[in-house]
């Protein structure tokens, strides 16, 4: 009965969304009502399930998004981005510059949450965009990809992170043979997929686009590139003493504080604010106004992604993942297999990757300790590959991508759910065969 409602619930979103043109924020409220009151949450709790999800999503990723929009939409309008456009072409061409962005997204995506990743590079993708006139999906789903792929593969991202320590496994191993599986996943979904969706119709947010602006009135390419980098340089430079430093000292309390993601990106945006803007002979009411038009413009973005975090603390409080990891651990596979298929099914019912890592670790976690004969390492690996399957209308990327490069629902899924897809089975057949040899 729990798999028909999910079932039900998910075609319900898709069919509101796609078919009644239901906005979609409106649609996720009422299908988490809907599959509240089906799967039995009294009818007083159904509502405060759903505020819930709601708040815990808003706040996870509003600062980032909101923040990453504002130091996008001066990073584009005063010129950064079309520098760092230029300087990339010319240092790769513009036959090699889709390299170059998966090149840069995977070494960002390695210390990046990928909210903070996709908000942080999507201003980069849409500037060689426009500036090249190249198509958007065709040159910025490779770059998402290996963000995706790090996401799942690598830690210190929480999922990745905390199968480590769930399994009692090596961080250093895990580290190694996720970077092995990472090199043919992000090439075969990222490039070589892209290849196929050079047809995709895409008009990527305008609030990334500038008009083009003369040589001599552009910003350093230092300034561009350090102004656009500093939050991952904050965020790589901070957890790599917090990895070598674990003492208690007040030293290491203030960089850790300085190194959570909604910090740095408040000091990355008040250094941008002076690189591009004070620096650069803006005023603060001018820059004032171009924040609020960013945030204007990724409003109904944070109120989708809010809308999957209400669906999913639904199921959540509902008992529905619990459901099907039952179901699943009567079915004889595998281990590698088996825990591939937990957190695959429990990502396409939930939508977060996150969540679908973590629950489907609780459920084989007792399997993988008492067995010696699983690797630890490959469980964390084919867990993080299964967590990323089939991304579609209940997943926060899923809109984050179509909203950004503003596809219709089929074409994001062609692109991004099959993307997303490709990676998973990609892994789980490289931790299949690394098992073989390791």
């Amino acid at each position: 009965m729990t798999l028909l409602t999910i079932f039900f619930s998910i075609i319900l979103l898709i069919l509101l969304v796609s078919w009644a043109k239901v906005n979609p924020f409106v649609a996720f409220l009422l299908v988490s009502i809907t599959a509240g009151l089906l799967l039995g949450i009294p009818l007083e709790k159904v509502t405060k399930s759903v505020q819930h999800g709601l708040g815990d999503t808003l706040g996870a990723i509003s600062i980032i998004i909101c923040l990453g929009a504002m130091i996008g939409k001066l990073v584009a309008t005063s010129g950064a981005a079309q520098k760092i456009a230029e300087v990339l072409v010319n240092a790769f061409g513009v036959k090699y510059i889709q390299w170059a962005l998966v090149l840069a997204g995977f070494i960002i995506g390695i210390p990046l949450f990928y909210e903070t990743g996709f908000v942080l590079m999507v201003p980069l993708i849409f500037s060689v965009v426009y500036k090249y006139k190249l198509h958007a999906v065709y040159i910025g789903l490779p770059m998402l990809a290996a963000l995706s792929v790090t996401h799942g593969f690598l830690p210190p991202h929480p999922s990745p992170s905390a199968l480590v320590l769930t399994f009692h496994a090596d961080m250093g191993k895990t580290l190694k043979y996720g970077l092995i599986l990472a090199i043919p996943a992000i090439i075969l979904a990222g490039p070589v997929f892209a290849r196929t969706l050079k047809n995709i119709p895409s008009n990527p947010l305008k609030t990334f686009m500038a008009d083009e602006i003369p040589a001599n009135q552009l910003p350093s390419a230092f300034t561009s590139f350090f102004t656009a980098l500093l939050p991952v340089v904050l965020i790589m430079s901070t957890t790599l003493y917090l990895n070598t430093d674990h003492s208690e000292t007040t030293l290491h309390k203030l960089i850790a504080f300085i190194g959570e993601t909604p910090i740095v990106m408040l000091i990355s945006l008040i250094m941008a604010t002076f690189t591009l803007g004070l620096k650069q002979g803006k005023d603060m009411k001018f820059l004032g106004s171009i924040y609020t038009h960013a945030v204007k413009d990724v409003s109904m973005i944070l109120l989708i992604v809010a809308g999957s975090g209400a669906f999913k603390a639904v199921l959540t409080d509902s008992g529905a993942n619990k459901d099907i990891a039952n179901i699943l651990q009567s079915f004889h596979l595998q281990p590698l297999v088996l825990g591939w298929l937990i957190a695959a099914i429990i990502r396409i019912s939930l939508g977060s990757a996150t969540v679908a890592g973590l629950t489907a670790a609780g459920i084989i976690s007792t399997l993988v300790l008492h067995d010696p004969t699983i690797n630890p390492n490959l469980m964390v690996l084919a867990i993080g590959a299964g967590s990323l399957a089939f991304s579609h209308l209940n997943d926060g990327g899923f809109w984050l991508f179509k909203e950004y490069f503003n596809l219709s629902i089929k074409d994001t899924l062609r692109s991004w759910t099959v993307m997303e897809t490709m990676v998973s089975f990609i892994g789980l057949v490289g931790v299949l065969i690394l098992n073989q040899v390791v």
